[in-house]
């Protein structure tokens, strides 16, 4: 039987990924969203599974980061047995904007 990291969602993490899904409202169809979805939810699955499966962030040791497509990157650290989410970041976004 699995181990599953129980997901503790930030509201930072939240309205990331709010804004995404406004950004790509205007731009995809609602097909190409639902498959987003899908593939945020399998890779989110992943990341329970096995935490340390992602590499390390270069620019913060601490964070593992998740890329989920060349667009969107999770970033994420775990105490114990929870797993927190500190940043989905869209990789078209200014850099500076998470630093």
């Amino acid at each position: 039987m699995a181990f599953y990291h129980k997901i503790l969602w930030t509201e930072e993490v939240i309205n990331n990924l709010e804004e995404i899904l406004d950004y790509l409202n205007r731009l995809w169809t609602y097909r190409e969203i639902a498959v987003f979805k899908k593939n945020l939810s399998k890779q989110i699955s992943h990341i329970k599974q096995n935490t340390g499966l992602f590499p390390v962030s270069e620019m913060n040791p601490g964070l593992r980061k998740s890329v989920l497509r060349k667009q969107t990157t999770i970033c994420y650290e775990v105490y114990d047995s929870v797993i927190f989410p500190v940043y989905l970041f869209c990789n078209v976004q200014n850099i500076k904007k998470i630093e």
